[in-house]
């Protein structure tokens, strides 16, 4: 008697409709995670002030919160994605979302600055493992083609969409009275620890394990790549906050430490048999443009949320909840331009449909560049005295909506394709390291952008500032209040010049995909490393 494997048997319906069924699920443990990691980027921003006041953790600290996450998740992404490569996706994917929800149960509780600090911290680490194999795990387990691309569709629509989500989340759970004796602003890290334990719990249930290669790791090239990456985005983060800039002393330093260690890096990799970044992965024009116009792309765009939630919050007088639903439309638009796109890139080369999205989205920054609101002495006393907001006249409906809906679709438009391209035929022990790159341009470029944009806005805003902070102070406003109205006022102002900037940055990026992104929509339905050779049979 022969043994027939399942290959070889033709599949019955009930066998199709039970694999459909099985993807279904992987491609919900993936999104959930993915989502979980995202929004917990932003899911905190709305609940620092009530954080500090019940922790007593001084202004100047709060942003670690928010910095201190970013530091760990886009330091550790390149150790992420090699360890997945040699260790098993799967493996790391669980053990990622484990360190998570433990990470998220130790901020939930957490009793003074340092325990909390360290959570997020550890929150970081968890989400480093878990993205890039999550990204990985979907190039492995869906077959290339319809199957593939849907899937890659959901993962950048819970990509883009997590800021969104976070804010809107972050401000209903903030709101909330204590529930159980515990305060609202620990849900938002409460909530993370019921998902992440239940999708690691299933992970062996619906996704399959990659093979392993211990033994191999770099570990000079995971000690210089990563503290390397730790510099820069520390650096950028650092250089976008007011109180420090590009010209102080720890941020050159640290821009300065991280740019060495990154070339120490570089001479490591060229020497060892099995490098952390194989250069290999960037010897494909196409993919090598995807990496470079995703770090382009977010840096605007995480840049949009900042500027445009504080406009929303300071200018125009919206509650932080409502601020949150007022980005609603960008979390279904971004899912409307990622269907589109998923269909689209079956019949369309990529290079249309991200270079049509990319300008969507360059379009929609310019149309908030033209943001308007009265910035003189009379109205600012105004608000002092208690008559409103200065924005309070502005239609959300006419001139932030249209905008918001324009640039989400165009991100879903541009995320998709661009997310196929930079994972398309890479070698299968380099999907991990493929993604981790993928995810460290998104941080990277999102540091950068903050940073950029921030210097954009400030000295666009300073000189305005100065001149309101003299009027006030003329007209008998106390020196803090003169700085905190003159702040408000000029601050619509150096936001619409970070938006313009922001729309270059895009514009930039969308001339480098018609350029250079050269691959057909037929061949990212084929499966195989580059320069394999095709059998013909």
């Amino acid at each position: 008697m022969t043994d027939v494997s399942d290959a070889e048997v033709a599949p019955t319906p009930a066998h199709k409709q039970e694999k459909e069924l099985h993807l279904g699920w992987a491609l919900v443990l993936i999104s959930m995670a993915q989502l979980m990691v995202v929004l917990d980027a932003s899911i905190a921003n709305i609940a620092l002030p009530f954080i500090g006041a019940d922790l007593g953790i001084a202004d100047a600290n709060l942003t670690w919160i928010v910095t201190g996450y970013a530091l760990a998740f886009g330091g550790l992404l390149l150790l992420g994605g090699r360890l997945g490569d040699l260790y098993g996706r799967r493996r790391v994917f669980m053990i990622g979302l484990a360190v998570f929800a433990v990470a998220s149960f130790i901020g939930g509780f957490a009793q003074n600055e340092a325990m909390l600090l360290a959570s997020r911290g550890l929150q970081g680490l968890g989400a480093a493992l878990a993205s890039p194999a999550a990204l990985a795990l979907i190039a492995t387990t869906f077959p290339a083609g319809p199957a593939r691309n849907r899937a890659f569709a959901v993962y950048a629509a819970m990509s883009g969409a997590g800021a969104a989500v976070g804010l809107i989340l972050g401000g209903w759970l903030t709101g909330l009275d204590p529930v159980i004796g515990l305060e609202g602003w620990r849900l938002t890290f409460l909530i993370n620890v019921p998902i992440g334990l239940v999708a690691a719990f299933l992970a062996p249930r619906f996704l399959r394990e990659s093979a392993s290669h211990p033994g191999q790791l770099d570990v000079p090239g995971a000690v210089t790549g990563t503290l390397g990456l730790l510099g820069l985005v520390y650096g950028f983060s650092r250089a976008g906050e007011a109180e420090h800039g590009w010209g102080d002393p720890w941020t050159i330093a640290s821009l300065a430490a991280g740019v060495a260690l990154l070339a120490v890096f570089a001479v490591v990799e060229s020497r060892v048999s099995h490098p952390l970044l194989p250069v290999r992965v960037f010897n494909n024009r196409t993919r090598a443009t995807s990496f470079l116009v995703m770090a382009l792309v977010p840096a605007a765009m995480f840049a949009m949320f900042y500027f445009l939630s504080l406009f929303i919050q300071l200018v125009i007088g919206y509650s932080p909840l409502k601020t949150g639903f007022a980005f609603l439309p960008f979390s279904v638009g971004i899912v409307i331009g990622a269907a589109l796109s998923s269909n689209l890139v079956n019949r369309v080369a990529p290079r249309f449909i991200a270079g049509v999205g990319t300008l969507m989205a360059a379009a929609a920054l310019v149309g908030f560049s033209r943001l308007e609101v009265p910035t003189g002495t009379a109205d600012l006393l105004a608000v002092a005295n208690g008559d409103g907001f200065l924005g309070a006249d502005v239609n959300y409906w006419a001139s932030i909506f249209p905008f918001i809906v324009l640039m989400s679709i165009g991100m879903g438009m541009t995320f998709v394709p661009l997310t196929l391209t930079a994972v398309h035929h890479l070698r299968a022990e380099d999907s991990g390291i493929g993604s981790g790159v993928l995810n460290t341009m998104q941080q990277v470029g999102g540091a950068l952008g903050l940073a950029i944009l921030g210097t954009v806005s400030l000295s666009a805003a300073d000189g305005t500032k100065t001149s309101l902070v003299r009027d006030l102070t003329a007209q008998g406003i106390p020196p803090e209040g003169a700085n905190g109205l003159a702040y408000i006022g000029s601050f619509t102002e150096g936001a619409t010049a970070a938006f313009l900037v922001g729309a270059v940055l895009i514009a930039l990026g969308s001339a480098a995909i018609w350029a250079f992104l050269n691959v057909k929509a037929s061949e990212l339905a084929t499966d195989g490393a580059e320069g394999a050779p095709v059998h013909v049979g």
